[in-house]
């Protein structure tokens, strides 16, 4: 695609087809390497030789196979190749190319990147006057907090931030509230404005006027003006009841200044980075909000919940690639909101035709937005101002006038989006459309901090410009990628338009990725620009109350926060109070030893892998989804991608294809499951031989939160307890046993708590996969015994009732499992075993119990690995 950086390369093979590749030779000889030049993509051509632009209309066919890019080659290179070729009759490299290879998207974006810190280098960069010293690192590293700015906002409207006026009081503890509102019915319009003489507390659901002295607020009552009298009218409600510290937060975020938000896992962050958004939103409509986070998934995270509040969907834009996984029908792309206003101009210029005929007026005033904007001011408007004119107002009539003002909002409504609309009437084109959408008409614009840095110089060039910026996972972007979007715009004389800044992360997990070791430790490239002002002292905000997991669960990473507590939630919801069907614990580190004397291993550098730990993995998550554990709700992790790989391939070969199992949500590693949550997390800590990049405390925190209920750790108990870096939280899971305890007569779906029969102790791996065999096995057994017994059933029906007894005694002597208890997720019958290969099946189990040094076959091939005739015949 367009600006993607390729290598040009020429190969002329020297060796036979099927020549192995020797790593002790030289790699160019073997490859046949000849030339190898850089290169930049400016775009495919189409017939007629134009590069074809990318915007909203088709691409064009192309016929045949044959594709032609034009491309900029490397200015100096050329010319060397060039002088060579001209003085020394060598032959042209640009003539002899047969491959053109290109990086993967995400590690080649390092050009544009690098050009847009170039660029910034040569250019007046103008940051805010109270950003300019703390950024350096100077003077008062508070002087930005809110608390400081010489303009602060002495009122402001919380919105839908409280959910009621005991929600208000219990966020501000230390200060009386007075209510001027005694009518409970009225104390719970769902905003507040709130005033702030020196700039004090101000709440949401009605005012306040904090005084410094007594610390009173003032709480009066806000009436939401009526909307319109259509469901769709009534605004969207915040349904959070956020704690002091996240009301903190949000109020910071709210008043000019720097905003720091430390937000541990669970403490939820993106809620409050929501809350901020919407409140500028409704407080500040004429200001733009820029959204910047560090990966795309973070950012849909972010866009979803901002779709559930009442920001009306115009007003949002998704920049980059990212918005394809938004898991939404609506497309919020550049060329998504324009498709979505010009269908939306379509629907509005229909009511307003509507509107017409009721009203009675000749000609076509809906045929464009100005020909409705002069329906408006000379008919609908002259209309309303003569019918309140006319209309005297009787306190007995309250109720009837708020409906009919809730019905004149409604339609004007509707001409003030025409009105705005009326731009894209006059722009033809997809992309200047597109342009002044970005521009003008969006209020909240979201990208990844790549994406800002990517498009900068694009950015500026259209006179793009914002007055917020609130950042997601800010503790995972670069220093220089933090500082970027702070330059996306052009100053206004000599001054930033910016007036505030809020970062959202957590210093204590894993910081940004930088894969060349000098620069991350040496240059201390690795810390984010988050991390640097915790360091320096900028007040935070640190919110103080998880609500993910159990509180069993986050005590084993809540020792590394100054007080980490958790919401009422956990402590009240059967959820978290009941045990995980079929283990003893919801926790617990579980030792493998070597398997057939192998413990790690690491095929390539780097690239390590442990066997027995994959198998183990696999075969709990087998046991799970026996016991009826949903796959959607169990993560596995590992700590290196050589183990993902090596799980991948286990559960490939032992699950995809047997419905019983199929595959887990994710199979990947912590690094990349930040910021992500499962209620059931399986994790494999591979090495054997030295404890590895898992010494960084940050990742620890990573592997241990990300649990909501369950969490299973597969390690070398031996190496990792020794490890002093690790001991607040490997003192706790070495507190349980370390043999893996379960309760196979649990099942998920059952509600039981019985504890009659004893817990049963797994001591290795084989042994596991062997219990998981038996289980599989004893399973399907019992369906076609139910199954068989079900068609009797039916059968003998018509002929005698006592027929039925044998079957039964049956079931009772020999106590298979309820098919509807067992096996929650029955497979069809055509996925059904046969008997050939259950006894296929058993031959093998019993194989694996004379000898245990063979890796267990899975019960999943021998059930579906029969090709026999007999199929059809069981």
């Amino acid at each position: 695609t367009t600006h993607d950086v390729c290598f040009l390369i020429t190969v002329r093979p020297n060796l036979l087809f099927g020549t192995r590749f020797d790593r002790r030779q030289p790699f160019v000889d073997q490859a046949g390497l000849v030339y190898v030049r850089g290169c930049e993509v400016q775009g495919m051509l189409d017939d007629k030789g134009r590069v074809i632009e990318e915007g909203p209309d088709p691409k064009p066919k192309l016929k045949g196979d044959t594709r032609t890019f034009r491309i900029w080659l490397d200015p100096n290179q050329y010319q060397q190749d060039m002088t060579n070729s001209i003085q020394n009759g060598a032959e042209d490299p640009y003539e002899t190319f047969n491959i053109i290879m290109r990086r993967k998207p995400k590690e080649n974006n390092f050009k544009a990147v690098l050009e847009t810190i170039r660029n910034l280098m040569n250019t007046e960069c103008v940051v805010p006057d109270w950003l300019h010293d703390i950024i350096l690192g100077y003077g008062d590293p508070g002087s930005a907090h809110y608390s400081k700015m010489p303009n602060q906002i002495p009122s402001l409207d919380f919105n839908d931030t409280f959910l009621s006026i005991e929600h208000l009081k219990s966020c501000f503890p230390n200060h009386t509230v007075k209510v001027t509102e005694e009518d409970p019915a009225r104390q719970v319009p769902i905003r507040f404005p709130a005033q702030n003489a020196k700039g004090k507390k101000r709440k949401a659901n009605e005012e306040e006027k904090p005084d410094e002295e007594d610390l009173t607020l003032v709480v009066e009552p806000h009436v939401i003006p009526n909307r319109g009298p259509y469901p769709y009218n009534q605004p969207k409600r915040n349904t959070i009841q956020f704690t002091s510290t996240q009301i903190e937060a949000i109020r910071a975020g709210m008043q000019p200044g720097l905003t720091m938000v430390v937000g541990p896992p669970g403490t939820g962050k993106t809620d409050v980075a929501v809350q901020i958004i919407s409140n500028l939103y409704h407080n500040f409509p004429e200001q733009r909000t820029l959204i910047v986070t560090h990966s795309n998934q973070a950012l849909n995270q972010l866009f979803e919940k901002i779709m559930a509040l009442d920001i009306d969907e115009r007003h949002l834009l998704r920049l980059g690639h990212g918005e394809e996984e938004l898991e939404t029908e609506k497309d919020f792309s550049r060329y998504g909101r324009v498709n979505y206003v010009l269908s939306r101009r379509l629907e509005l210029l229909r009511e307003v035709a509507r509107l017409q005929e009721s009203l009675d007026v000749p000609g076509d005033v809906s045929y464009t937005c100005e020909t409705a904007g002069h329906f408006y001011l000379y008919q609908v408007m002259s209309r309303w101002e003569e019918y309140m004119s006319k209309v005297k107002p009787k306190p007995s009539r309250e109720d009837d006038m708020d409906i009919a003002e809730g019905c004149y909002c409604h339609i004007r409504k509707i001409f003030t989006q025409l009105e705005e609309f009326r731009a894209f009437e006059l722009l033809r084109s997809g992309l200047d459309r597109s342009k002044y959408l970005l521009v003008k008409e969006a209020k909240i614009i979201a990208m990844t901090c790549t994406h800002a840095a990517l498009k900068r110089h694009d950015l500026v060039e259209l006179g793009f410009k914002y007055d917020n910026i609130l950042m997601e996972e800010a503790a995972q972007i670069l220093e220089i990628e933090t500082f970027i979007p702070l330059l996306l715009q052009n100053p206004e004389d000599g001054y930033s338009r910016l007036k505030r800044w809020i970062m959202i992360g957590d210093h204590h997990q894993l910081p940004p990725v930088i894969k060349n070791m000098a620069f991350q430790k040496y240059s201390n490239m690795e810390q984010s620009l988050f991390t640097r002002f915790v360091r320096l002292g900028v007040p935070t905000v640190d919110l103080d109350a998880q609500g993910r997991a159990r509180a069993s669960l986050c005590n084993l990473y809540n020792w590394r926060y100054k007080q980490l507590g958790n919401l009422p939630h956990v402590q009240l919801q059967p959820e978290f109070q009941t045990p995980n069907p079929g283990f003893t614990y919801d926790f617990q580190l579980v030792n493998v030893e070597d398997f057939n004397g192998v413990g790690e291993s690491e095929p390539n550098p780097y690239f390590y892998q442990n066997l027995a730990e994959a198998e183990y993995v696999v075969a709990l998550y087998m046991y799970m989804r026996l016991l009826g554990y949903p796959a959607e709700r169990i993560s596995i992790l590992t700590t290196y991608n050589g183990q993902k790989h090596l799980i991948r391939d286990v559960i490939n070969q032992r699950c995809a294809s047997n419905s019983f199992f199929g595959q887990p949500s994710k199979v990947t590693t912590v690094d990349r499951f930040q910021g992500q949550q499962n209620d059931y997390i399986i994790l494999s800590l591979v090495r054997t031989k030295a404890v590895g990049h898992l010494r960084d405390v940050r990742r620890l925190v990573v592997a241990m939160s990300r649990a909501r209920l369950g969490l299973y750790i597969f390690a070398r108990v031996s190496l990792f307890q020794n490890c002093y870096e690790l001991t607040p939280a490997f003192s706790q899971l070495t507190a349980r046993p370390l043999q893996l305890h379960i309760r196979p007569h649990q099942y998920y779906s059952s509600v039981s708590t019985e504890r009659s029969r004893p817990d049963q102790v797994v001591k290795n791996m084989p042994e596991m996969a062997n219990l998981v065999y038996n289980m599989y096995m004893h399973m399907i057994q019992s369906m076609q015994q139910h199954r068989q017994v079900s068609v009797l059933v039916f059968a003998e029906t018509f002929l005698t009732y006592n027929l039925l007894d044998p079957p039964r005694q049956l079931l009772s002597s020999e106590e298979p499992m309820e098919a509807d208890e067992e096996c929650p997720e029955t497979p069809s019958e055509e996925q059904q075993p046969t008997a050939a290969e259950e006894e296929e099946g058993q031959t093998k189990n019993d194989e694996e119990e004379q000898d245990h040094t063979k890796m267990p076959e899975h019960p999943g091939r021998d059930s579906d690995s029969g090709d026999s005739d007999e199929d059809g015949e069981a």
